[in-house]
């Protein structure tokens, strides 16, 4: 759990909108991209998902606030911005690539990118972290966006008939050499994105909270036995 609540507002001039369109259309202005807009467990604010983040705008246009909202319920403090995201993210799950714990305790999702030294490091250790009853789920997040080579090799892996086959192949050396225009792997890149990943790897526990980067399978145990 997150110790510390930071929430930056920004005040919106002169502009007023209610319906959730309207507040697409004005929010686009604003340079946001792959807007949704939900409701808010909070009367008078919508929630937006986009690809820059999470935030929360009043139903009148004119603040909105970034950053997460928790819900303090029976003692502890729930983030229900990661709960939105951990939605769309569990959506994906017949798109992952997964290597299952035989005595699972544990469940993390990591973007990765196969160019990505860390990302190779902890793919190569995927067989410690599964003793330890951790089992990984891998989506796509090639690091240099979707127009390059890597997220095109991305995508032949994923789209591939066997994809723990494929991804073995790649971490072995072995690239794909019919690359695929990102269809696939644009949805992961996206949610990435809006989860706010700006490296790989990056790992969400199975309560939906990102812990950050690469750890060692020990470390990483401790860190989700924490989080309980």
């Amino acid at each position: 759990m997150k110790k510390s609540i930071l929430l930056a507002t920004t005040l919106f001039s002169s502009l007023a909108f209610g319906s959730d369109a309207e507040i697409n259309q004005h929010l686009s202005a604003l340079g946001m991209t792959n807007i949704e807009v939900q409701p808010a467990p909070i009367k008078g604010i919508k929630s937006v998902v986009s690809d820059q983040g999470i935030f929360y705008v009043s139903e009148d246009g004119n603040y909105i606030l970034r950053g997460d909202l928790f819900e303090f319920k029976n003692g502890e403090l729930v983030n229900l911005s990661e709960k939105i995201l951990f939605g769309k993210l569990n959506a994906l799950s017949d798109q992952m690539i997964v290597y299952p714990a035989k005595n699972e305790k544990y469940v993390v999702t990591v973007f990765m990118d196969i160019t990505c030294h860390y990302c190779h490091l902890l793919y190569s250790k995927k067989d410690e972290y599964n003793n330890l009853g951790i089992t990984l789920r891998f989506l796509a997040f090639p690091r240099a966006g979707l127009d390059n080579q890597t997220a095109r090799q991305m995508e032949a892996i994923w789209q591939a008939k066997d994809r723990n086959q494929a991804l073995d192949a790649a971490e072995n050396g072995d690239l794909p050499k019919n690359l695929m225009t990102p269809d696939i792997v644009a949805q992961h890149y996206a949610l990435g994105r809006q989860y706010g990943v700006r490296g790989t790897p990056s790992i969400v526990t199975d309560s939906g909270e990102m812990i950050g980067g690469y750890l060692p399978p020990k470390e990483l145990l401790a860190a989700l036995q924490e989080a309980q």
